[in-house]
């Protein structure tokens, strides 16, 4: 035992080498949205803005509101009817309402002029002027009255409509109008502007939206694309990563921020980074008709189905953890256990009531949240994270004892999927023989027909789910390894994860390398056996997970048992079976995006466990060049786990091939990108549909194997998936290739799948609070 200790301190100290980043407070988005509920006079909201002094107003169809105290409040003054365009100007706004132009400010409303009749006003700028885009062209407040600006009218020739003005600090005023892009110059002449970049030259028509920024830059958004002048023109489309291009409006943001309102959501750009908010995560409705942005840079909307707010808030990882921890302590746990997993909603979104369920991977994913609560305990020695590994160790170990005895009985050592209470309704008239007939005459020829599949328990207060996954079992190690390392602490505990630990272990030795249920026979998936993995044509694509997921869990049992028997088996497996060789290509992929994405998850935490525990350094250089090429496949995927567990693994490891000694040591953007991924993962856990097939920054992948196109999954320009706070994350195992995720806003996830990289990260000195 004292050499296994030695070759963990080894190891360590060689993943130590990367100093840790300092991520401190960062600004985290969060999202709120209102609507009739809230004091609007009516969902349909046309028009925002805000005051210098932060007020908000919004016009609706039912007249003017104003926000105040976390209410919204009708204005007397202006409702009754449709309030379609309104601007503030220091503490006053210029409302377009009944046909006429009115100021509003604290002690009252003023009529300053009649608009020209039948008129529609689309847009209000108030700036030294008060300028109206309307239908008929662009009418400017003068001697109080609004007249034609016709000198613009005749640039635009017959196109009149006018659709945003906006004004700069020094005066400039551009024009967004059907006919082209305008600009004014200080000195009061007009010019149409034909923005032209290196060899491009664009003469915009059907121009939605012009802003000034914070530092006066020109932006205006078009169907060709956005464009901004500063001392040249810098214009962008998909190929520069804009998201999408039919537009509806453009706000200027804090420090030289802009946002695009379209039909289909809003985009946020820094400068540097292209941000997509579109579904209910981010907006009350897809089309966003108005934007306003406070002087703190919370963005507010105007949209068919309320008004929106995304505001960007202080948090720390730390917090975000606590936040999430809080979660899953009063919602997601199930059973007196506490399997965690995702909670069904009564009513999309709201998460005043929640049913919990059980799911085929209750071990895995409540081993993936005890793995996290382990690797938080060795790193703040919070005695609410001991208490919590420590709730999960219980939680899987009774998975291993629910099954011995009962109707039917397993043989020792097998570990149920999950279990529910008996006294609630018998799952197994749901789970019939039928339906695994059907399942294998429609799905999967080698489906296991089994019944009943939830045993009952042999106190009777629990059926168990047999069919035991290889998926389970990658969990349930992954999680025993690092509580007996991290959070065991007396020798009863850390004797309580050895007989588990080897009661596994050895049903998978007494039953040829397999996971055998109740019936004698082998489990669908659980297969680790020679015969199966190098002689069965039906199980080519799993023979390298497979291969390392045996090999992984016989080094847990080693290390936890120092026995010689598990690392005897080890040898026999790659001695006489090549399961060696078999790992070096553990996923049978054509590359980024393809093969089975769930196989990653598995993979990753098996080779975190086999790089920890190998003691021999020509093994552990095989291995660690499998890893090498899988981390390498995983990389777009931004996936903070992945890269946590590749960087912990292959830091200071090197292969020396025929040719060269290939060192291993990840690419330094790992790091940024984990970091990245774990600041931008949403607080908002419900599964809101995301939509991003449209998009014109994403390229798509091409069929390949047995996929189709019809699956609809793409990648950025730069070859990565999207951003996580544009996807839906439940768990690790998801595809983030596809471009259309989540669902109707039932299924409110819990927030391990962020737990355990920031914890893996803290832990391995990758972060530092």
């Amino acid at each position: 035992m004292k050499s296994s200790g030695l070759l963990l301190a080894v190891w360590f100290s060689t993943v130590s080498l990367w100093a840790g980043v300092k991520v401190g407070a960062f600004a985290q988005e969060v999202r709120t949205n209102y609507g009739v509920a809230q004091g609007l006079p009516s969902d349909e909201v046309y028009s925002i803005a805000v005051t210098d002094g932060g007020e908000v107003y919004a016009g609706t169809r039912e007249g003017l509101a104003r926000f105040s105290g976390g209410r919204w409040t009708p204005v007397k003054a202006f409702s009754g009817a449709p309030v379609q365009a309104i601007a503030a100007r220091n503490q006053e706004l210029f409302v377009a309402f009944g046909g006429a132009l009115w100021r509003w400010r604290q002690d009252g409303a003023a009529r300053l002029c009649g608009l020209p009749p039948g008129t529609a006003v689309r847009h209000l700028t108030a700036g030294r002027t008060v300028l109206a885009a309307t239908d008929q062209g662009l009418l400017e407040l003068a001697a109080d009255r609004l007249t034609p600006v016709e000198p613009l009218h005749r640039l635009m020739g017959g196109a009149r409509q006018v659709r945003q003005t906006a004004e700069a600090a020094d005066g400039r005023v551009a024009v967004a109008a059907e006919a082209g892009l305008y600009l004014r110059s200080v000195s009061g002449e007009w010019q149409a502007l034909h923005p032209r970049q290196d060899g491009r030259s664009w003469a915009p028509f059907d121009v939605r939206g012009v802003a000034f920024d914070a530092e006066g830059r020109l932006w205006f958004a078009s169907p060709q694309g956005a464009g901004c002048l500063e001392k040249g023109w810098t214009l962008y489309t998909g190929e520069e990563g804009l998201p999408y291009d039919d537009f509806t409006t453009t706000a200027a943001g804090e420090r030289g921020v802009i946002w695009f309102g379209t039909r289909r959501g809003a985009i946020r750009y820094d400068g540097r980074n292209w941000e997509y908010r579109q579904g209910r995560r981010w907006l009350p409705d897809d089309e966003v008709r108005a934007i306003a942005v406070s002087p703190q840079g919370g963005a507010w909307f105007a949209t068919p189905k309320g008004v929106g707010l995304i505001n960007r808030r202080p948090i720390t990882l730390a917090e975000k953890a606590r936040l999430f921890e809080d979660e899953i302590d009063r919602r997601h746990r199930r059973t007196r256990f506490g399997y965690v997993d995702s909670v069904r909603l009564k009513r999309p979104g709201e998460l005043s009531e929640w049913v919990q369920r059980d799911s085929d991977n209750d071990g895995l994913w409540t081993s993936m949240y005890g793995a996290g609560e382990c690797f938080a305990y060795a790193a703040t020695r919070d005695p609410a994270a001991r208490k919590r590994a420590r709730a999960a160790f219980e939680a899987l170990r009774f998975l291993s004892l629910v099954t011995q005895g009962g109707r039917p009985p397993a043989r020792p050592g097998f570990v149920a999927r999950t279990v529910v209470p008996a006294d609630g309704p018998n799952p197994n008239l749901v789970y019939t023989r039928e339906r695994d007939e059907a399942m294998r005459a429609t799905r999967d020829r080698l489906w296991k027909i089994l019944h009943p599949r939830w045993p009952l328990s042999a106190d009777g207060n629990w059926y168990w789910k047999a069919d035991t996954s290889s998926d389970e079992l990658d969990g349930h190690y992954f999680f025993y390894a690092l509580y007996y390392d991290l959070v065991a602490e007396t020798s009863e505990e850390k004797d309580e994860v050895r007989r588990v630990v080897t009661a596994i272990t050895d049903h998978l030795l007494a039953h040829n390398f397999a996971l055998v249920d109740w019936d004698g026979l082998p489990t669908r998936w659980a297969v680790f056996s020679p015969d199966k993995l190098n002689r069965d044509p039906h199980w080519w694509v799993e023979r390298g997970l497979n291969s390392l997921s045996i090999l992984s869990y016989l080094s847990v049992a080693e290390h936890v048992s120092g026995t010689g028997k598990y690392r005897q088996a080890a040898q026999q497996l790659i001695s006489d079976h090549h399961y060696a060789q078999n790992l070096l290509v553990p996923k049978i992929q054509a590359g980024p995006g393809t093969g089975n994405q769930s196989d990653d998850e598995m993979a990753l935490m098996s080779f975190y466990n086999l790089m920890r525990h190998e003691p021999d350094p020509a093994l552990r250089a095989v291995y660690a060049l499998a890893l090498h090429n899988y981390c390498r496949l995983e990389a777009p995927e931004l996936n903070p786990l992945f890269n946590f567990i590749c960087a912990a693994c292959l830091t200071g490891q090197s292969f020396q091939s025929a040719f060269a000694r290939l060192e291993l040591t990840p690419p330094s953007s790992w790091l940024e990108e984990a970091v990245d991924s774990l600041k931008r993962y949403p607080l908002d856990r419900v599964d809101w549909r995301l939509t991003n097939s449209h998009r014109k920054d994403v390229v798509r992948l091409t069929a390949a194997l047995e996929e189709s196109e019809s699956r609809g999954r793409g990648r950025r320009r730069n070859g990565k998936v999207l951003p996580i706070d544009e996807r839906f994350v439940e768990h690790w195992n998801h595809d983030p290739w596809r471009l259309d995720q989540g669902g109707e806003g039932l299924v409110l996830a819990d927030g391990a799948s962020f737990l355990l990289p920031y914890y893996m990260g803290l832990y391995h000195g990758f972060l530092a609070e």
